[in-house]
């Protein structure tokens, strides 16, 4: 199955004045990204750039580009406006491997 590259940013609803974990609906965000690695859709994922994150990185496996926006979709800081997805590209792995977790 292929594999794409998805790159968020904060978006309009997120607190800066607040920690990651302490933001409105993490429980919910972080259960629902638990489920998406335990299916194997979510290879790797994490926050992007040091101390006060601006953004995060995932690595998914999935048949389109499409596929990849539908499920994200549903993540809880999708729709109250704390992540926005910035892109969604195919990635080749051409250098090492990554295994399948689930």
């Amino acid at each position: 199955m292929p594999y794409f590259v998805v790159t968020s940013d904060r978006g309009a609803a997120w607190d800066w004045a607040r920690p990651m974990r302490q933001q409105d609906a993490w429980t919910e965000h972080a259960d629902f990204m638990d489920r998406l690695t335990a299916e194997g859709f979510v290879a790797l994922g994490g926050t992007l750039g040091e101390g006060r994150a601006t953004g995060a990185l995932l690595i998914v496996r999935s048949d389109s580009a499409g596929s990849v926006r539908a499920r994200l979709e549903s993540d809880p800081w999708t729709r109250s406006g704390h992540l926005v997805v910035r892109s969604i590209e195919p990635w080749t792995v051409l250098l090492g491997t990554l295994e399948h977790r689930a």
